[in-house]
């Protein structure tokens, strides 16, 4: 009789849970409560199964919340890519939610027919995404300056030339044009203004490139909140660059560490002191610079605590999206590993890690996936926290949702 009932009980079992689609589940549910089933009526297993069905299910919306809001930290460079097939590994990275933003360089723009190219280009990233991609691009004008006039765009004059002619209309103008391109195209985040302070005129990699509005900081906050201003005004969101500060530095952090120790001063924190009080910020640019002054490990700022909850947070008040500098920069690739970088800058407060896939060397290149199972792995290693994905994912939605 036992035996009897316990042949119906599973054979109600096995067509309860078929009828609900849930055929995977079947065999680990039977597997639980295989030892119960001689004594458990019909009815009994099927509210059993339910409760315990709805605890998987709940787990699995857990998983996939997660695996969600790691990919809202991802930005990734798109390699050469001009178009987008459907077949593309990448396609499959933005369906699954692994893509958080994109950052565009002047390899993605077509030699012919170059906007309309880019634009549906962007168009079609954004079809892909299940949440709306930040498209991102460095357009600082002069050498840092993407969508060339030979392109059939613009030209943008540099922040050096906009500083030293130190008249507002002009930088708001030459800002407004190129903030009106930028959403023409579909880009809706630039790596612009560089508030970094022209203070070391060997600096290489931003005083001699022009990347500066000048030495003074009062004029490089005029200028900085005027290209801020144009953005918004078309509905593009910006990053101040690169905190700490990157003009007195004597090295380039493209190409290997940077130690600012003894030339770093602290008039460089202020550009981000006055504009993060006075203007409607979006995020900012960490940079890969050393100072064993705010830092006594020697970490650079993107790796820093000290320098990013410290500083930047703490000190200054910063509430916004916190960006890493591209993580392939020698700074960080030839001094830390791969997964150990990840987690460092996420640990040290970093919402966007940035891997712009500009190197020369293919092997060295990274997917989005990759970078995506470096952080699910840390997380259930519990060597980053899921408070502190929910933390950079709830900024990254309010960047994300922001209007003007």
């Amino acid at each position: 009789m036992r035996g009897a009932k316990s042949a119906n009980s599973q054979a109600y079992l096995k067509t309860f849970v078929t009828k609900q689609k849930w055929k995977r589940t079947f065999k680990l549910v039977e597997f639980i409560l295989s030892s119960f089933l001689n004594t458990f009526t019909p009815m009994r297993v099927t509210g059993i199964i339910l409760l315990l069905l709805a605890a998987l299910q709940m787990q699995a919306k857990k998983n996939d919340s997660l695996d969600i809001k790691i990919g809202q930290m991802i930005m990734i460079g798109i390699n050469e890519r001009t178009i987008l097939q459907p077949d593309d590994a990448l396609v499959k990275d933005l369906r699954d939610g692994k893509i958080g933003g994109v950052v565009l360089f002047e390899k993605n723009i077509a030699k012919t027919n170059s906007g309309d190219s880019l634009k549906l280009l962007i168009q079609k990233l954004q079809e892909n995404a299940g949440i709306p991609l930040l498209v991102s691009i460095d357009e600082e004008g002069g050498k840092v300056h993407r969508l060339k006039e030979k392109y059939g765009f613009l030209t943008v004059p540099s922040a050096a030339y906009l500083g030293n002619l130190d008249n507002p209309d002009s930088t708001l103008y030459h800002n407004r044009l190129l903030a009106a391109l930028l959403r023409h195209l579909g880009i809706n985040l630039n790596y612009a203004p560089t508030v970094d302070l022209a203070v070391n005129p060997a600096n290489t990699v931003i005083v001699k490139n022009g990347r500066s509005f000048g030495e003074n900081y009062t004029q490089v906050v005029t200028h900085a909140a005027l290209c801020i201003q144009a953005h918004h005004e078309f509905g593009i969101k910006t990053s101040l660059k690169h905190f700490p500060g990157h003009g007195s530095s004597a090295g380039d952090s493209h190409l290997g560490m940077v130690d600012v120790t003894g030339t770093w001063n602290i008039e460089e924190l202020l550009p981000y002191d006055k504009l993060l009080r006075s203007v409607n910020y979006d995020a900012v640019m960490v940079g890969h610079i050393i100072n064993k002054r705010w830092d006594t490990t020697l970490l650079p700022a993107t790796l820093s605590e000290p320098a990013i909850s410290g500083l930047l947070r703490t000190l200054l008040g910063f509430k916004g999206v916190v960006i890493s500098d591209d993580m392939q920069m020698q700074a960080i690739s030839d001094n830390y590993g791969f997964e150990a970088a990840i987690m460092m800058a996420i640990n040290a407060g970093v919402d966007i890690v940035v891997f712009a896939n500009t190197l020369p060397a293919k092997d060295k290149l990274v997917t989005a996936t990759q970078i995506h199972e470096v952080i699910r792995k840390m997380v259930k290693k519990k060597k980053i926290s899921r408070g502190r994905i929910n933390e950079a994912y709830t900024r990254i939605m309010a960047l994300k949702n922001k209007t003007f």
